[in-house]
């Protein structure tokens, strides 16, 4: 059975292979928890596969909803405006999927409560 829901995971991006590592772990750890559920790791530039790209695949798949979670820290001008214009084309290319997009984790308290709680630990 094919599932109808997909997450993306959506960060920026760099020319250095490593920096997407703990990307990576995140994705694995998403996929464990959500057995059953695709999940994607999508890059603005720089990385492959791209938005669009992670987005063609998983419409390809049949996936009919689709959940972007912005692996960044704030809303700077990737969020409020490079993001909506993407998903604006994309929708253009996939118009029977619904888009949901989260806040990025960096607005969200408990992550920045469990960054400031290390932080705590590490440099009492």
């Amino acid at each position: 059975m094919t599932p109808k829901s997909a997450i993306v995971l959506f960060a920026h991006g760099a020319r250095d292979g490593q920096w997407a590592e703990p990307f990576r772990k995140m994705q694995s750890m998403v996929r464990e928890k959500k057995p059953g559920v695709p999940v994607e790791l999508a890059f603005l530039e720089l990385m492959q596969p791209s938005l669009d790209e992670a987005i063609a695949d998983l419409a390809a798949r049949g996936i009919k909803n689709i959940s972007v979670i912005p692996l960044f820290m704030a809303q700077g001008g990737h969020l409020k405006q490079d993001l909506p214009l993407k998903l604006a084309e994309i929708r253009k290319h996939h118009p029977a999927i619904s888009f949901k997009i989260s806040q990025p984790i960096g607005e969200v308290k408990g992550i920045l409560s469990a960054i400031a709680n290390w932080i705590c630990s590490e440099h009492g």
